[in-house]
């Protein structure tokens, strides 16, 4: 590999922000990057080798970095969730519950014996997206808060349960793992706070931003991935590392100097190389010389709006109960792991992505009525003041 190539694939990833930019579609950037990936990669021209050695450690980097950002942005320090603390988890329980026999059911009916691994993707939420549509309507009615803390918590729940259902037989080793990464974790925020209740980050953001050394990005990196090469060494994904260092960042309080550099290093740089990658490294050909491939996307997609959409019968409000179903970092995991450890059947990891951004799709229009809903449930809710005076 070389600069060059690595000029193409940021060239590639411009398709993100490109298909992202009308307002009322809401698609993610990432849409348009895999999308670029997949005309460049195996499916398409073969412009780009997702097997380059150095090209695939820089993806794992963007894999990493990404769900640190996607880990920072869970609101654990916003007191009003504890409100909707019990709703939220019960929505993710409920969900949870329904997908184990849905995802059977899609085993038996393609015959590839990855039950387990539908449940856990059917269950899954991805906080990278719904996030910043909360964020960006900036509403914070009840359900919106309940949808924040089901979000988390699937999110959470199945990131640390993909390894597991998704090798079976090696579900000691990839537990055992799973706890290690998160011991890490745990020991990074108790030291975290530990610094920051004696004004040492404090410090140490003055300093920063006083001598433009970036030290708070250095460390936060540092720390990413030396969690990711403890992931890789005892075989977890490093998804599991990027968002046990996120969470840590957001539980103490992520300084925006610090999110706005790792957003620069996340959105314009190492998170665009990895999507892009990740196209690139399906073989969608393989998807359509197997129809039963096509099928199950179809059916994973179809499953994952029914068994979220059940949230609306404890209250949720339709386009907030499809939300949730937004899928991107467990599905991406998955299709990952699988590829790299030949666990999928052909054309299987294309049916999982492919199912992922259907969801995508739909949770597009989720967020526009989401949104609207929200913000008119806010008005109704403010009082008349024309009538008062």
């Amino acid at each position: 590999m070389n600069l060059f190539t690595l000029a193409v694939v940021l060239a590639a990833g411009l398709a993100g922000p490109l298909l992202a930019a009308p307002k009322r579609a809401r698609l993610p950037v990432v849409v348009g990057e895999i999308l670029m990936g997949v005309a460049l990669g195996r499916t398409g021209a073969g412009w780009i080798d997702p097997d380059e050695p150095v090209l695939s450690f820089v993806s794992a980097a963007g894999f990493a970095l990404v769900m640190l950002v996607a880990g920072s942005h869970v609101p654990l320090r916003d007191t009003a969730l504890r409100v909707a603390l019990r709703r939220g988890v019960m929505l993710a329980v409920v969900v949870g519950l329904l997908a184990v026999p849905a995802g059977f059911g899609i085993a038996a009916l393609t015959g590839t014996g990855h039950g387990l691994l539908y449940a856990v993707l059917l269950a899954s939420s991805s906080a990278a997206l719904v996030m910043p549509v909360i964020d960006e309507a900036g509403i914070g009615t009840r359900p919106v808060l309940a949808t924040i803390v089901q979000v988390a918590v699937a999110d959470t729940a199945c990131i640390v349960a993909l390894p597991l259902a998704e090798a079976p037989d090696r579900a000691g080793r990839a537990a055992l793992g799973a706890l290690a990464v998160l011991a890490a974790g745990a020991l990074w925020y108790l030291i975290l706070r530990w610094l920051d209740r004696r004004g040492t980050v404090d410090r140490v953001h003055d300093l920063s931003k006083a001598r433009h050394f970036g030290l708070e990005l250095r460390i936060s990196l540092i720390v990413l991935f030396g969690l990711a090469g403890l992931a890789q060494l005892v075989g977890v994904s490093v998804m599991l590392a990027g968002f046990a260092a996120g969470l840590a960042l957001g539980a103490v309080g992520e300084p925006r100097r610090l999110a706005r550099q790792l957003f620069a290093v996340t959105d314009g740089f190492l998170g665009p190389v990895f999507f892009v990658w990740l196209g690139a490294s399906l073989d969608l050909r393989a998807l359509a010389e197997h129809p039963v491939m096509i099928a199950l996307a179809g059916a994973l997609a179809l499953g994952t709006v029914v068994v979220h959409t059940a949230a609306r019968l404890l209250g949720q409000p339709l386009p907030l109960a499809v939300l949730a179903g937004a899928q991107l970092g467990v599905p991406v995991a998955a299709v990952t792991i699988g590829t790299r450890e030949r666990l999928l059947a052909a054309g299987e990891g294309g049916a999982l992505l492919a199912a992922a951004l259907i969801s995508v799709g739909v949770t597009a229009w989720a967020a526009s009525a989401a949104v609207r809903n929200a913000r008119e449930h806010v008005n109704d809710e403010q009082p008349d003041r024309g009538g008062a005076a």
